[in-house]
């Protein structure tokens, strides 16, 4: 006997009793304005359903006076609520109905609502059914896939597609798009079937993307146009075989961007490429990526990039100024899925000065941190310090658009509690929440509040880590 044969009529029975407009006892506000939609539920199915919704419905009780219970879900779009909803009471989802941009969409509303069996499926789906669509827009499915680490695996997908077919990256539509460290990533392998001059051709054209300022035509560049240029380009140059070119290519495809390639460098090339007898020294290039490779920093949220303009607010300098100290930072602790984070931040980081802490919110493009040049403890207490800032990045993969804010109210600074890092009276603090780690972003001891909240103060966070601060002699 077949022991499943009745699902299909429990199913149908369970989406009847969502259609059915009598016995409902909470109503789900969806979207934002104006596109907003009133759903109608049971708060036994929600509840049982998604641990997500479990946490907000512990705080919505129904009320004595027969008040229904009202939540909002303000991240996701009427639309795929709707289709979401039907899965939870029917447990069925027929995603050949939907285009892939959609099914983006429902992965991240199963991963907010904590619908832990259907995100590995909708990752399956994409992976066998719409692999030319994800090749095509890899940048949208690289930044979706590691902004949270529940899509193992699109992150597999998207790594072994760097490893294997790496030119379809470089050929896809929204190549500009991609992340620093995905280039990178291709930029080290050898397998690409390209040659290296048209390799610098796309990270030229990578380069000029994210200067939308700078035109096609260097010979119309200033300085500081070429100083932009070779800062966003500064990680990637190392990994260029440009030794590998001709005569021609050289002159035709680099010289006019010469300002932005290292000194070094750029001497070794000129004399390689105008004396016939002259034998380059290999150590050259060799030497300018082992010292990037030494730059670079454990980090699952942020680049050298952000690192190195914490150091210079660390020095108190602007990010036009000059860096004047170079800093290692060595991680202490990452957040962890199976303990109490709050707990195993004051075990490791605990008597440790001069750190930096990183976080990632669930669900928003933004990074916040906070530097505290003091050392953690233990215990229910403010600590004095000067020298402390909090600060946001709106987007992760570019530090151009940032919020500083140092403090203004000294005496509570820094804050030592049964939480984790925490900044000011809730400028920045971070602790547990019924197994979910929740940031609280209010504005009181430091001089700017660092994120758009719309009166929002809680935050879900994705990804947080801490790093201790070196200064390195060089």
């Amino acid at each position: 006997m077949d022991d499943n044969k009745f699902l299909p009529k429990l199913s149908q029975n369970l989406l009847e009793i969502l259609d059915d407009d009598e016995y409902y006892d909470i109503t789900i506000e969806v979207g934002n304005d104006p596109h907003v939609k009133i759903f109608r539920a049971h708060i036994v199915i929600l509840n049982y359903r998604s641990s997500y919704l479990r946490r907000i419905l512990s705080t919505n009780k129904k009320k004595n006076d027969g008040t229904l219970s009202h939540i909002k879900l303000p991240n996701i779009s009427p639309e795929i609520f709707q289709i979401i909803l039907r899965y939870i009471y029917g447990g069925r989802i027929s995603l050949v109905e939907y285009d892939t941009p959609d099914i983006i969409k429902i992965l991240f509303a199963a991963n907010e609502l904590s619908l832990q069996e259907l995100i590995p499926y909708l990752q399956s789906f994409l992976i066998k059914n719409k692999t030319n669509w994800m090749e095509q827009n890899f940048s949208l499915i690289y930044q979706t896939s590691f902004e949270n680490n529940s899509f193992l695996e699109l992150q597999k997908f998207c790594t072994e597609l760097i490893s294997k077919q790496p030119e379809k990256i470089f050929n896809s539509s929204n190549f500009t798009s991609i992340p620093e460290k995905s280039l990178i990533s291709l930029l080290q392998h050898d397998n690409l079937q390209m040659s290296e001059v048209q390799v610098w051709e796309h990270v030229l054209k990578w380069g000029i993307a994210k200067n939308p300022e700078l035109s096609s035509d260097p010979s119309n560049y200033s300085n500081d146009d070429f100083n932009s240029l070779k800062n966003t380009l500064q990680q990637c140059i190392p990994f260029i075989k440009f030794m590998e070119f001709t005569s021609k290519e050289f002159l035709r495809k680099v010289y006019p961007y010469k300002k932005v390639i290292p000194r070094e460098l750029r001497k070794n090339l000129v004399e390689l490429f105008l004396d016939n007898d002259y034998k380059p020294n290999k150590k050259s290039e060799s030497q300018i990526i082992k010292e990037i490779s030494n730059q670079n920093i454990d980090s699952k949220i942020i680049t050298i990039q952000h690192a190195e303009l914490i150091s210079k607010w660390i020095d108190k300098l602007k990010i036009t100024d000059k860096m004047k100290n170079s800093y290692e930072f060595k991680l202490l602790h990452r957040k962890s899925n199976n303990s109490d984070n709050s707990k195993q931040f004051h075990k490791i980081c605990d008597g440790q000065s001069h750190t930096v802490t990183i976080i990632r919110l669930k669900n928003r493009s933004e990074i916040l941190g906070g530097y505290n040049p003091i050392a953690w403890e233990k215990g229910d207490n403010y600590k004095i310090t000067k020298d402390s800032f909090i600060f946001s990045f709106k987007n992760s993969d570019s530090i151009e658009n940032y919020v500083l804010s140092y403090v203004e109210n000294e005496q509570y600074a820094i804050y030592n509690g049964n939480v984790g890092p925490s900044f000011g009276e809730s400028d920045l603090s971070l602790f547990d929440n019924f197994g979910e780690l929740v940031i609280r972003c209010k504005k009181n001891s430091y001089d700017k509040p660092i994120i758009e909240n719309n009166n929002q103060h809680y935050f879900d966070v994705e990804e947080f880590e801490v790093f201790n601060i070196c200064r390195i002699d060089v």
